[in-house]
């Protein structure tokens, strides 16, 4: 499906650990770029006011503030984002079938309201930090993460969500289950020389690309590099390799 998108239509830049002044001053000092990521930490910093800002500057806006509730809230919180113009919005796959059709169905009804485009929805499967037996230990769930990862990302599929946010070594296996119309989207994106941070399930873009990923998402080796312009354009030579 994205095979003919630029990379840097593929890449989004994760802006969190900036206030709202330097998250704006990067975008504009990023020729090209065309997708930035508001996580928690910049929402609360910049609120709706930071959305409307980045759409203003033309750029396409990845809300993750992974909802996760019971299906009338996740429904509610999904319609007034959906009225933002955000592109992509995410809610946790583990929030269960009803919570997830409902909030797809909202999020369609209230960008069709302001006559915008229906944001595409993601769920989130596994977060990225996790590793095995840490998963196992602490949340006492035995399944594979491989397996869990599947699962939820089938119930999201069947629920009408768009795509699923996954770690990039679970990307070929869901590429080869889900259709191509269902993005993959991955954090867990390093060079090979990047320090890893608190991501454990890791990869290089080229390879996350290989493996079927729609979008990548990169944050601290761009925003916290010496000249993030760049390593911008680093992290797309490498896309542009796969």
């Amino acid at each position: 499906m994205h095979k003919s998108l630029a990379a840097n239509d593929k890449l989004i830049l994760a802006l969190d650990g900036l206030s709202k002044n330097e998250a704006y001053d990067l975008a504009d000092n990023i020729p090209n770029l065309r997708w930035v990521k508001i996580g928690l930490e910049l929402f609360m910093n910049s609120g709706l006011e930071g959305i409307l800002e980045f759409r203003k500057k033309g750029l396409k806006v990845f809300l993750d503030l992974k909802f996760h509730d019971i299906p009338i809230t996740m429904s509610s919180a999904c319609y007034q984002a959906a009225r933002t113009g955000a592109e992509l919005i995410t809610v946790h796959a583990c929030a269960g079938f009803n919570a997830l059709k409902e909030a797809n169905h909202a999020a369609i009804k209230g960008a069709s309201e302001l006559g915008l485009a229906p944001p595409r929805l993601l769920a989130v499967t596994v977060l990225t930090s996790w590793e095995e037996k840490k998963f196992a230990s602490e949340l006492m769930i035995n399944q594979p993460l491989e397996q869990r990862v599947e699962h939820l990302a089938k119930l999201a599929l069947r629920a009408g969500i768009g795509g699923c946010v996954c770690s990039p070594l679970e990307v070929q296996n869901l590429r080869n289950l889900c259709p191509n119309s269902f993005e993959l989207v991955t954090p867990g994106i390093r060079s090979k020389d990047s320090e890893l941070g608190d991501q454990v399930r890791v990869m290089t873009p080229s390879k996350a690309l290989n493996a079927g990923a729609s979008r990548l998402v990169v944050g601290r080796p761009i925003t916290k590099a010496n000249n993030p312009a760049d390593a911008f354009i680093s992290f797309c030579r490498d896309m542009e390799m796969s």
